[in-house]
């Protein structure tokens, strides 16, 4: 983490690697982050984008439009995060946010839990 608390990729990493099952992998030279075959986090031309639960993500573009911004995948919305506008404790909060979209419930429920305490 950067000396003036302000989140960075390296800490996205960190965090998408600590969770059950995720792994990296490298597309056309960026780094995704997933479990089995499925994206949460990723870097794409230098953006960072997470796939963040649908109506949490809305809330975000309108209340944080200059953290948060629609990004088009197939047919759903993904969204593009700005990370120098998030510290480590949101950042860590989305990164579990965006790998509990992926996972069976079963998975994510208990790391929810324990992180709402």
């Amino acid at each position: 983490r950067g000396d003036s608390g302000i989140a960075q990729f390296e800490d996205l990493r960190r965090l998408a690697l600590a969770l059950p099952n995720a792994w990296e992998t490298t597309y056309h030279g960026e780094p995704w982050f997933q479990v089995g075959r499925k994206s949460f986090a990723l870097q794409w031309k230098g953006r960072v984008i997470l796939k963040l639960e649908k109506g949490h993500q809305e809330l975000l573009f309108e209340a944080r439009p200059d953290t948060f911004e629609r990004c088009p995948v197939g047919t759903g919305v993904w969204s593009y995060v700005k990370l120098e506008n998030l510290d480590a404790d949101e950042l860590s909060r989305l990164v579990l946010e965006a790998w509990s979209t992926i996972v069976p419930k079963k998975l994510s429920r208990p790391l929810l839990q324990a992180a709402q305490r």
